[in-house]
C-alpha cells in the first residue's frame, strides 16, 4: 500500500482557493458576466448625456441675456441674470398660460385614450381569436406608412363641418387613438401574458371584461407608462396640425410661441426663453414619473 499524501495546512488550502477563485475570476471576465464597464463605455455614455443636455442648455444661455449676445464674437460660458424679465416679456406677447392649459388638456387627454384604447386593441391582437384579425392589424399598422400631410385637407373639411375649427375638440378627437398604439401593445402583450392565465381566470368564472381588467392592465403596466410618456410627449410638442385648426385665439404651446416670431425682427432670446419655458412642464413630468417608469420596466423584465 502506497503512503497517504500529506494533508495541507490550513493556511495553504486557503491560500490555493483564493488562488483558484481569482483564476475563476480571470477566466470568467473575458465573457462578460464579472466586467465591470470601462472608461470608453463611461466616456460615450457622457458624451450621449451632454449632447442631449446640450441644446437645453443653450436654450438657457440665451434666454438669460439680451439678443444683442449673438452679434458677438465670443459667447458667455454661463447664463445672465435677464431670464426672468424675458420670461415675464414673453407671457405678455403671447397667450403663454392659456397656451399651457390647453397643451396640458390636450396631451393629458389624448395620451390617457391613446394607452386606453391602444390596451384594449392590443388585447383582441394578441390574445383574442376571430376571423380576419391578421389582415386587419396589417392594415392598421399600413396605416402607419401614411404620411400625414396627406389627410390635412379632408381631416380640416371634416372639422369645418362639424363646427369643431378653432376648439380643442379638433385636436384631440383625430388623437385618440394610433396605430402605433395598437402595434406596441399588441406585441408587448403577446409576449407578457401566458394564454394558461387567461384560461385560469376564465376557469374561475371571469368574464371577458374582468379578464381584461385583472389580468390585462397589470401585465401592461410597464409598456402603458411608456406609451404615455410617448403619446404626451409627442402632443405636447405636436405644431402642424394644431397651427392649421386651432389659429392665434385658442393656440397650444408650441402655436404660441411661434408667435414671437412673427415680426420682421427675431428676438431669438424671447424665442429661446419660451422654448426653455415649455421644456420645464416635460422636466418636472419625468421627475416625477421616471421612478415609477424605470420600475415598472423592472419589474415587467422580472416577469417576462
Amino acid at each position: 500500500m502506497s503512503a497517504a499524501a500529506p494533508i495541507a495546512p490550513v493556511d495553504e488550502q486557503a491560500d490555493s482557493g483564493r488562488t483558484l477563485g481569482r483564476r475563476g475570476r480571470r477566466r470568467s471576465a473575458p465573457g462578460g458576466n464579472l466586467r465591470r464597464p470601462g472608461f470608453i463605455i463611461y466616456g460615450c455614455l457622457a458624451a450621449v448625456v451632454l449632447g442631449g443636455l446640450f441644446p437645453l442648455w443653450w436654450s438657457v444661455l440665451i434666454g438669460s441675456h439680451h439678443a444683442t449676445i449673438l452679434s458677438q464674437t465670443s459667447f458667455p460660458l454661463w447664463p445672465g441674470g435677464n431670464f426672468f424679465t424675458n420670461a415675464a416679456t414673453v407671457m405678455d406677447t403671447v397667450p403663454f398660460w392659456r397656451a399651457t392649459v390647453n397643451s396640458i388638456i390636450v396631451s393629458t387627454s389624448t395620451a390617457l385614450s391613446v394607452v386606453f384604447f391602444s390596451t384594449l386593441a392590443g388585447y383582441a391582437f394578441a390574445k383574442l381569436r376571430f376571423r380576419g384579425s391578421g389582415p386587419l392589424l396589417v392594415f392598421v399598422i399600413a396605416t402607419m406608412a401614411v404620411p400625414t400631410q396627406l389627410g390635412v385637407v379632408p381631416l380640416y373639411q371634416v372639422m369645418a363641418k362639424l363646427g369643431w375649427t378653432g376648439e380643442l375638440t379638433a385636436v384631440i378627437v383625430p388623437a385618440l387613438v394610433t396605430a402605433f398604439g395598437v402595434f406596441w401593445m399588441t406585441q408587448y402583450l403577446r409576449q407578457a401574458i401566458p394564454d394558461e392565465l387567461i384560461e385560469a381566470a376564465t376557469v374561475d368564472g371571469c368574464n371577458m371584461i374582468r379578464t381584461f381588467y385583472h389580468v390585462c392592465l397589470p401585465a401592461a403596466r410597464p409598456a402603458a407608462a411608456m406609451l404615455f410618456l410617448f403619446t404626451f410627449v409627442m402632443n405636447w410638442t405636436n405644431f402642424f396640425w394644431p397651427f392649421i385648426v386651432l389659429g392665434p385665439q385658442n393656440p397650444t404651446l408650441p402655436v404660441a410661441l411661434q408667435q414671437l416670431q412673427a415680426a420682421h425682427f427675431v428676438d431669438y432670446s424671447l424665442v429661446l426663453t419660451g422654448a426653455t419655458l415649455a421644456t420645464v412642464p416635460l422636466l418636472i413630468l419625468f421627475v416625477f414619473t421616471g421612478r415609477q417608469l424605470v420600475s415598472g420596466i423592472m419589474q415587467g423584465a422580472v416577469k417576462a
